[in-house]
């Protein structure tokens, strides 16, 4: 022990946490020696499976002949619904989903059966071979189609608030109108993939490529008839996820422990990308009719809106998702008098999925598309109306789900970004340009985000994780959460360290894994870091708090005086080592570990009539976009892109500035040139990177500003943080208005702007050539 000294004066380290530190496994990722499920050693006797699937969109499935691929080199066998020996429905909330095919198939793509192979190639080889007797009925491919003929994965919902249709009535102005709005494939560089090893006792250890190893363990156990407890999933990192692997993955974990279980050995099932396309299921494609009163400030004083949700032919996450896009039909602006209705639809397409966002932006951009035809009508700028409709403070401050917003700060936020971006400015040397330019037209357009964080399903708010410190000082995590390359686990790191006080290099974040952490929620819903890192906090803390009271018995001192920074403990009597007062503390049998468990406060909520307080807290944020598109190709470019972001006082500024930069590039992917196109048979067309368009670096605009919003969080979050994962996504709803203040250029004054999303050539085309009659 050092000198007594006093630990107030002492010059203590910078904290780890609000510091840009690199990504846990950034060096080894750029080194390729970053482990991903495929990359995992195999066991010997490993076989690998390959999906039959149905080129039918419905049909009854007659019978399956497999002569043909039980005929070729390597092949082990066939996988069927036959060889189920559990549930043969996966363990979703609505149980309406087969593991595989057995009466009937739904979409092109399902998957029938299995083939089981010595080698990868050979197992796809042979699945291809696969005969299916399908007796073909009518397909339903729309959300038209589903609502004329009543089908629904879910039933109906809506939500009103005071009497829309007599505050109409009395509205001095109406538009009426609709919008149509894609899906988006969530195209992780990692694809879906998973490892299954049977172990001792019919126990099973699978590595899961999964947003939600609890899930996955869950559905194994049910598909094999088993307890939960004999199944252990594992995933040390995703090549991203999105939103892809909340439920997605569950599936291929199922089918390769089907195999597995068959044939008494290692199943591997790696989708390749055409598969992964056509079996799995993206964001939602919405379509929207509404009728909206305002007044000739651009006041909304009533609105009804009708929502389209394209579910696919299964429930899958649709409710969920579609109740969010319900509670983000505001964003950001007070609607006194609405009625929302949302219809959940039946289609036989991909079982629509999570996606970030998870139906917010789906409910925001309508509102932002009726504001901007309400400002066209009216002849104002688009900004401005959007302002006169802002949330108020004190009064017009509670949601249409009766939710009180507490802490608005979306005037000085945006008020402070148009001043930053010379808004007002650029407007007028637009419409200059846009005068003098016939064939080039500009856009700007100013879009703000009020998105609420945390899970709708209240239940999904609670984490745990443990914490073990070693006797050389080094700290192991271990937190429910997953790693998807979003930075997690490197927060959850910065946090554990600060709060004992150790450098981060001391502090290691391992595999998520069932078996130490149990029904451990999803990782999504941006709440990754609010539970983990909270319920990690909390661990850390039982285990500082008993090396403190051990400290503060050596040195007569109270507890509360002992702190922990730099690697030293450090109390009024003296300065030790960490290393040396956890020897100390384990020699005299001083517990040096820790559970900790978070569940988020404050919140609850009624899903019979979707009231009440389902989030903790709004992030907040607003983008400036400016576009050109060519009135003759209809092609079209970002120029410029300035963002202000609400992340409170971020842990990890380095990780919160690549979450915002990627959340708003993929959010104009969705808008711009990520189409997904089916036939009118219901197969996919657009099912790999030849057909389907993600930006690329060329698409990203020379001038992009992003600044963070320096205000903490309010509520008590970890370090006073908010989360950064899916609200920047509807940042990039700013390009889609800019590109329809771009198209309403070339229009008479008052006419609005009838252009679908994505906004690709041939839609911006159209917009220019079939305006609408508004």
């Amino acid at each position: 022990m050092n000198a007594p000294s006093d630990p107030i004066a002492v010059q203590l380290p910078a904290a780890a946490a609000g510091a840009s530190h690199p990504h846990e496994s950034a060096r080894s990722q750029v080194q390729g020696q970053a482990p991903y499920v495929d990359d995992l050693p195999e066991l010997k006797g490993t076989l690998y499976a390959a999906p039959v699937m149905s080129p039918v969109a419905h049909g009854l499935l007659r019978g399956i002949d497999a002569s043909a691929a039980l005929a070729l080199p390597g092949v082990v066998g066939l996988v069927s619904a036959e060889d189920i020996p559990g549930d043969r429905l996966l363990a979703t909330f609505v149980h309406d989903e087969p593991v595989l095919a057995r009466d009937k198939v739904e979409h092109v793509g399902q998957v029938v059966a299995l083939v089981v192979a010595q080698d990868v190639m050979q197992a796809r080889r042979a699945a291809r071979q696969v005969r299916l007797d399908i007796e073909a009925l009518p397909a339903i491919l729309t959300v038209r189609q589903a609502l004329a003929s009543d089908s629904q994965v879910l039933p109906t919902v809506t939500v009103r608030r005071g009497e829309p249709e007599a505050a109409l009535a009395r509205s001095a102005l109406q538009l009426e109108g609709n919008l149509s709005v894609g899906g988006q494939e969530h195209f992780y560089l990692e694809g879906q993939v998973a490892y299954a090893m049977p172990q001792e006792q019919d126990q099973w250890l699978v590595h899961s490529s999964t947003q939600h190893p609890g899930e996955v363990q869950h559905w194994i156990a049910h598909a094999l008839g088993i307890a939960n407890h004999r199944v252990t999933v594992q995933c040390r990192r995703m090549g991203g996820g999105f939103g892809g692997k909340e439920t997605q993955a569950g599936h291929m974990a199922v089918w390769a422990c089907l195999a597995a279980r068959k044939f008494g050995c290692p199943v591997k099932l790696r989708l390749d990308r055409d598969d992964d396309f056509m079996i799995t299921g993206k964001r939602h494609p919405f379509e929207y009719d509404y009728t909206v009163g305002f007044d000739v400030s651009g006041l909304i004083t009533a609105l009804k809106l009708r929502m389209l949700v394209n579910c696919g032919f299964s429930a899958d996450l649709s409710g969920p998702v579609a109740d969010r896009a319900i509670f983000h039909a505001d964003n950001a602006y007070f609607l006194s008098d609405v009625e929302i209705v949302s219809h959940r639809c039946k289609t036989n397409l991909q079982s629509q999925t999570a996606f970030r966002g998870f139906g917010g932006p789906q409910g925001m951009i309508v509102i932002e598309a009726i504001l901007g035809d309400i400002a066209r009508r009216l002849g104002l700028d688009p900004l401005q109306v959007r302002r006169r409709n802002f949330y108020g403070l004190g009064s017009r401050d509670v949601t249409h789900y009766q939710m009180k917003v507490e802490d608005n700060i979306l005037d000085p936020l945006v008020s402070t970004l148009a001043r930053n971006c010379r808004y007002e400015a650029r407007r007028e040397q637009l419409a200059i340009f846009n005068a003098g330019s016939p064939v080039i037209k500009r856009g700007l357009a100013l879009t703000p985000v009020k998105f609420g964080i945390s899970f709708t399903a209240t239940l999904f708010n609670q984490a745990g994780a443990l914490v073990h410190v070693y006797t050389d000082g080094s700290v192991q995590v271990n937190h429910g959460g997953t790693e998807m390359g979003q930075g997690l686990h490197t927060k959850v790191a910065q946090v554990v360290a600060d709060e004992l006080g150790v450098p981060l290099a001391q502090v290691l974040v391992t595999a998520s894994d069932t078996g130490k952490v149990p029904n451990a929620s999803a990782t999504a819903a941006s709440a990754g870091t609010d539970l983990n890192a909270r319920a990690a906090q909390y661990a850390a803390a039982q285990v500082r708090s008993s090396l403190a009271q051990f400290v503060a018995g050596l040195d007569g001192c109270g507890a509360g005086a002992v702190q922990f920074a730099g690697g030293r403990v450090l109390s009024p009597n003296g300065t030790r080592d960490f290393v040396e007062v956890v020897r100390m503390a384990y020699a005299n049998r001083i517990q040096l570990w820790s559970d900790g468990f978070y569940r988020t406060p404050k919140i609850h909520y009624d899903k019979t009539t979707l009231t009440g307080r389902p989030f903790y807290y709004f992030a907040y944020g607003a983008a400036c976009t400016e576009v050109a598109i060519d009135t003759l190709t209809g092609e079209s470019r970002v120029l410029r892109v300035d963002i202000l972001h609400d992340v409170g006082h971020s842990i990890n500024p380095a990780i919160d500035r690549g979450q915002i930069e990627g959340g708003f590039v993929q959010g104009m992917g969705w808008l711009t040139c990520e189409q997904l196109v089916w036939d009118e048979a219901g197969r996919l067309r657009t099912h790999a990177p030849s057909t389907y368009k993600i930006p690329s670096i060329g698409d990203i605009p020379a001038h992009m500003e992003v600044d963070f919003w320096p205000e903490p969080n309010p509520e008590d979050n970890v370090h006073g943080s908010k989360a950064v994962g899916e609200p920047p996504f509807m940042l990039a709803i700013s390009v889609f208005e800019a590109l329809r203040d771009a198209v309403a250029s070339t229009l008479p004054p008052g006419q609005c702007v009838n252009l679908e999303a994505p906004a690709t050539p041939e839609h911006i085309l159209r917009s220019l050539l079939h305006p609408s009659p508004r």
